[in-house]
């Protein structure tokens, strides 16, 4: 009997097709997540909507600091912990300036987030970026219509 012989890239496409069937779930998941931080001001309908919305931004920059410190390379900890403190002053300077800071601190830090899947830099978080770019870009598009509409969620 003769072995059924695969073409060379088809290894390659069953692979590229799993890699995104598993990816479904951390975006879809993402999606929920984006959602939900865009409504977050309504469980915190005490503080101002900027307020939130910058808790939220420092909250998801800080979650690298732990991934890097789990990476255990001193150079990885550095990088990450310098660009969590880069939000942290976006998300400090939007809380009194402009609300578009935190638009641009979601979506540049859902960028950060495709450059992490595809480099790798952080180890062992493989289905983190994509799922926090999900949630970031989700929660930057849904905060921006809340700004040009004048739709405040919270008080």
């Amino acid at each position: 009997m003769i072995a059924a012989q695969h073409s060379p890239g088809r290894a390659a496409r069953d692979t590229t097709r799993s890699l995104r069937g598993d990816l479904r779930t951390p975006v879809a998941w993402g999606v929920v997540w984006g959602v939900l931080q865009a409504a977050s001001p309504l469980a915190f309908f005490w503080l101002d909507d900027a307020t939130v919305y910058a808790l939220g931004l420092v909250l998801i920059a800080a979650v690298y600091i732990g991934f890097s410190v789990a990476d255990g390379r001193g150079k990885i900890i550095a990088v990450e912990t310098g660009v969590a403190t880069a939000f942290v002053v976006i998300a400090a300077a939007a809380v009194t300036g402009s609300a578009w800071l935190l638009v641009v601190g979601l979506a540049g830090h859902g960028l950060k987030d495709l450059w992490q899947h595809r480099t790798g830099f952080v180890a062992n978080t493989r289905w983190w970026p994509p799922f926090c770019a999900s949630v970031d870009f989700v929660a930057a598009a849904l905060i921006a219509v809340a700004i040009l509409t004048d739709f405040h969620v919270g008080r």
